[in-house]
């Protein structure tokens, strides 16, 4: 078993420490905020969408080490990012934490240093805060979207 100090690598601090946009938004199409009740972590992000690729991005991290190292890799590669790519990793790291799924890929593949989470019950929901955030603000501007979308009577 993973000892709780072996989850913390040199790597998960520098990415940690190296957290892009974190300057909130002016007009985003949405802002979401997860919070778990657990450990106090919160996550806020803004969203602004072109279609269903991600342009611009903002977030304030309240967390622990763990979950400002995941809002770092998605504040790093979120833009350019598809909805659906997006909720892939989300359900990617959900069932890498919870099930023993695999880990990230490609672009994405940093999220890997965070498998040993799996291990610590307690510590996966901060982890998970900003994944739930940007589905969140996702789900919002397609609901903006769809109802744009609809014809007038």
């Amino acid at each position: 078993m993973t000892r709780p100090e072996d989850i913390y690598s040199d790597r998960l601090l520098a990415l940690a420490a190296q957290m892009p946009r974190t300057q909130r938004l002016a007009s985003p199409q949405a802002t979401a905020k997860a919070h778990s009740k657990l450990c106090g972590s919160t996550v806020e992000v803004d969203l602004v969408m072109d279609g269903d690729v991600v342009v611009d991005y903002g977030q304030t991290v309240r967390a622990c080490l763990l979950g400002q190292t995941a809002a770092s890799v998605v504040g790093r590669e979120i833009v350019g990012s598809t909805a659906a790519e997006l909720r892939d990793v989300g359900a990617t790291m959900r069932a890498m934490l919870k099930q023993g799924g695999p880990v990230p890929e490609g672009r994405w593949e940093d999220l890997a240093l965070l498998e040993s989470v799996s291990e610590y019950k307690a510590r996966q929901p901060s982890t998970l805060l900003v994944f739930d955030a940007v589905e969140d603000a996702i789900a919002q501007i397609e609901a903006l979207q769809a109802g744009s979308a609809q014809p007038a009577l």
